[in-house]
């Protein structure tokens, strides 16, 4: 889970004007932290299957938004994969 700073920053790097908590690009942004920090908690603790089915839950939506915002969006697409160095 992410503490609020470091969530505040992700929205703050991502948002697409000054009030935008919400939008794809954060919403990404968001999830691809949390998978991150999931990812390391499962290296250490290979048996908690609870972290896990919410760990492919969370990919899922992820990649769910990146469709979404490839098919709206195909720039602001690229530019958000560069910026989190996702393929």
């Amino acid at each position: 889970m992410l503490d609020k700073k470091k969530k505040d920053r992700i929205i703050a790097k991502h948002q697409t004007h000054g009030t935008d908590t919400g939008s794809p690009h954060v919403q990404i942004a968001i999830l691809t932290a949390e998978i991150k920090e999931l990812s390391n908690h499962l290296l250490e603790h290979k048996k908690d299957f609870s972290s896990r089915k919410g760990l492919l839950r969370k990919v899922s939506e992820r990649r769910r938004l990146m469709r979404y915002l490839k098919r709206e969006e195909p720039k602001a697409y690229e530019k958000l994969m560069a910026d989190l160095k996702l393929e």
